[in-house]
């Protein structure tokens, strides 16, 4: 079973019976679905037509943005797994708090992509770090507010230099 949040504000749950009927909110889907062609399908269901387009599909984070009809939907989906561990209080968080980020080589910053009092999310590019002719993208392992940045684009920088402080 899965529980598929829409647009931050809509749950609906998803299960597939023993028959392999896939149901929505208990509600049999005895609609018509087919693929037209890569990430973009064709669905009938009570009487209507939806011409739907996978736009983003990350199943690592389980999200996924569709376009249904020229209408943008986000939807995150939590399996039985994470229903059950929020069930016993544990709560999975991906983002964890950081306090700097240290150059993990010697090379030449390229580019800097955020400033100060910039609110950063895990995974967001910081910098460009160029070492041994290859452009490094330097992301946030976490999440923060940047406090100072100690370099500038053009500065040479060591392995372990704090790069960024954050707040």
């Amino acid at each position: 079973m899965l529980k598929v949040t829409v647009n931050e504000s809509n749950t609906i749950d998803v299960a597939e019976d023993k028959g392999g009927t896939w149901l929505l909110n208990d509600i049999p889907f005895d609609g018509d679905l087919r693929e037209v062609r890569p990430n973009h399908y064709h669905v009938i269901w009570r009487d209507r037509s939806f011409n739907v387009e996978v736009v983003v599909h990350d199943p690592s984070l389980k999200i996924t943005n569709f376009r249904i009809n020229g209408q943008l939907l986000t939807t995150a989906a939590k399996d039985r797994f994470d229903l059950l561990l929020e069930s016993m209080g544990i709560g999975q968080t991906n983002t964890s708090k950081i306090n700097n980020v240290k150059a993990p080589m010697p090379g030449l910053i390229q580019s800097i992509s955020v400033a100060v009092g910039d609110t950063v999310q895990k995974g967001d590019t910081l910098l460009v770090l160029v070492a041994m002719k290859m452009e490094n993208a330097i992301k946030a392992p976490g999440e923060g507010t940047v406090k100072a940045i100690q370099i500038a684009a053009g500065n040479t920088v060591e392995k372990n230099q704090v790069l960024i402080e954050f707040a």
